[in-house]
């Protein structure tokens, strides 16, 4: 892991030629109060100028357009969409996974717990960024997101894969019916969850579970952050630490990648 600056954190694992990739913080943005300060929330209820100003701060960190940088509509799902031009805000695809081979284009995802997870196969030229919360992960996005870039020319064994700040265990409780959820899908998913204070709660270990789904699907090359979102308010925003305080609403950081 390395930090590039206070708004932006780089995985060793995508230090790659050709390529460029950023786990944005919070930081060094133009937003203010709940949203201080590099909010990329288009859904938050931010200043729209704001947003898009901080966006276009993103992007040429990114070296695109700031039209280029592009993000779905996420709906917690495993649905992965191939970029080749930009999209508009209004006409952006409802999806939590984005796969492209075009240059000059950054495709990421929003997050604010969920996991963000960012791809490269640096032979084939094809990169992906997947929004995996417990329910894209458990409906298997990672895989999803691994077989689209299989469908541009991705060797799976070549793919490397970076886990980004998003909730970690020690902060993560969950009840009774996400518990059972993951034990269904599979009885071994029980290794993913310590006893919580409360009866019948748990907490969870998402990146421990999505790097065991990547490592499933053939990834052999994964590195995560370990980094928590909810844990360092002065970094990152957090969607369940705005619930504990009752704040209004909460910014989204953005994750994204592209080929240069």
């Amino acid at each position: 892991m390395t930090m590039i600056e206070a708004a932006t954190i780089e995985a060793d694992m995508l230090a790659l030629d050709g390529i460029r990739h950023a786990f944005f913080t919070r930081r060094g943005g133009a937003s203010t109060g709940l949203y201080a300060s590099l909010n990329g929330g288009i859904g938050s209820r931010d200043s729209p100028a704001h947003v898009a100003d901080n966006r276009a701060r993103m992007a040429a960190a990114l070296a695109v357009g700031p039209s280029r940088l592009l993000t779905a509509y996420q709906v917690h799902s495993p649905q992965v969409v191939v970029a080749e031009t930009p999209w508009t805000v209004e006409s952006r695809p409802r999806a939590d996974a984005i796969v492209t081979r075009t240059r000059a284009l950054a495709v990421g995802v929003t997050t604010a717990d969920c996991g963000p997870i960012l791809l490269a196969e640096p032979r084939a030229g094809v990169i992906g960024a997947a929004h995996a919360g417990w329910r894209g992960a458990l409906a298997g996005v990672a895989e999803a997101t691994v077989e689209a870039m299989e469908r541009l020319g991705a060797e799976r064994t070549e793919i490397r894969a970076a886990l980004g700040p998003m909730i970690r265990q020690p902060n993560y409780e969950v009840g009774p019916d996400l518990i059972a959820g993951f034990a269904a899908e599979d009885p071994a998913n029980a290794r993913f969850f310590i006893p919580a204070a409360r009866s019948g709660h748990a907490r969870f270990d998402l990146a421990g579970y999505i790097v065991a789904r990547l490592k499933r699907a053939g990834i052999r090359h994964v590195e995560d952050l370990d980094l928590c979102t909810y844990a360092d308010p002065g970094r990152f925003f957090s969607f369940r630490r705005a619930t504990h305080r009752a704040e209004a609403d909460y910014g989204r950081q953005v994750n994204a990648i592209a080929l240069v």
